[in-house]
């Protein structure tokens, strides 16, 4: 099959989730063709039948803003005439789904499939301005098939848009190949003399973009009361619009010496497997794709009822829920995982165990290359 991919290329869960599964569809022969405005910050090798085309917006005086869904669209229309694509995947209904239906009307090639991913932000954000839930809804019903990170988010669509086709849910996956308990004890003692950690201190994790939709400050929130009776330190990995907010809240509670800030990575599967503890407390959380990542490394999760969590962790099983907003359960929660070496490691175990089970990689890879040849044949997906 000749695959065309269109994402955010930044870091993202979009975006990572697009690039590795090109990566995986081109190392099963397929040839791979990303359209974006950059190329996928995860895009790291070269492959052979792997091909990048980025989109060039020009910033015309005429234009209040420049034109990337136009760009966009037009560029998608040349890369499908020019190698005759079988199918385009788009991950997020606007702009990427509508610019790929505009493109197909563009293009000479007019029986080139669509396929749109929804990621969160397109539902759970964009999905409440009532000004775009036409175009999301145009996205989704002139695609050839819609899936959905997580069923939770698959209910929203449902209840926001109303859309009249089916959404089919296909979960998130990570390459086990890079994220993983390999080294974890050796990798976590090196980390730990970078960082100045002492080697008997527990390890708290998060990464994200520091946005508010993160309740990075029920992270540290949780942390202070946890500190107060646990030996722990704070690590947080990433960047964002609240960092500095964050930092200064560290200052405030007297943190400073016990927590750390990485900055943004490209590759944070060291850091993972620093952690003993992953949290995610989102206000609104499509799925959660760093904490899966971290949860291959060993890092036992601990996330709020938002969204798609849930679907990921097993309360009491594999981690632990808690309410959105409810940091001092958080915290209580991880007191008792590191003062009970049994259950953690119990924990743990499970937590393994299942993520290789429910969200094997090449299983969801094989879900995607099947809706790929159903649309080239146009069978029906159900």
């Amino acid at each position: 099959m000749k695959i065309g991919i269109t994402c955010y290329p930044s870091v993202g869960g979009s975006g990572v989730i697009a690039t590795e599964l090109g990566i995986q569809m081109a190392k099963r022969g397929h040839e791979v063709h990303f359209i974006a405005s950059s190329v996928p910050f995860r895009l790291g090798n070269n492959y052979d039948n792997i091909y990048t085309h980025k989109t060039e917006v020009n910033d015309y005086s005429v234009f209040k803003y420049p034109p990337y869904d136009i760009t966009l669209s037009s560029k998608i229309s040349e890369v499908i005439d020019e190698f005759d694509l079988d199918v385009i995947h788009m991950h997020y209904a606007i702009p990427h789904a509508v610019c790929g239906i505009l493109a197909r009307e563009m293009s000479v090639k007019k029986d080139v499939g669509i396929i749109t991913t929804l990621h969160g932000t397109d539902i759970t954000v964009l999905g409440h301005d009532m000004s775009l839930v036409n175009a999301i809804k145009f996205g989704i019903e002139h695609s050839d098939i819609t899936t959905s990170v997580s069923d939770s988010l698959k209910v929203e669509t449902y209840d926001l848009i109303e859309p009249k086709s089916q959404i089919e849910t296909v979960y998130n996956f990570v390459d086990e190949s890079r994220f993983n308990t390999e080294d974890r004890d050796l990798i976590k003692a090196q980390l730990k003399e970078k960082l100045g950690i002492p080697s008997d201190a527990k390890v708290i994790m998060h990464t994200s973009n520091f946005r508010k939709i993160k309740n990075v400050n029920h992270v540290v929130k949780s942390f202070e009361l946890l500190a107060q009776s646990v030996n722990c330190h704070l690590v947080f990995v990433g960047d964002g619009p609240d960092l500095y907010a964050i930092r200064q809240m560290v200052k405030d509670k007297n943190l400073q010496d016990i927590t750390h800030f990485i900055g943004q990575e490209t590759d944070v599967t060291s850091y993972y497997k620093l952690a003993d503890i992953f949290l995610l407390l989102s206000s609104k959380e499509s799925f959660g794709l760093a904490m899966l990542e971290a949860m291959y490394c060993g890092a036992v999760p601990i996330g709020s009822t938002a969204g798609g969590i849930s679907e990921v962790i097993k309360h009491g099983e594999t981690g632990y829920i808690v309410d959105v907003g409810d940091y001092q359960q958080v915290a209580s929660h991880i007191k008792q995982l590191l003062n009970d070496d049994d259950l953690y490691k119990r924990i743990q175990e499970n937590m393994l165990i299942d993520v290789k089970e429910r969200f094997d990689m090449d299983t969801i890879v094989d879900q995607y290359e099947a809706l790929y040849q159903s649309i080239m044949t146009g069978e029906d997906n159900e």
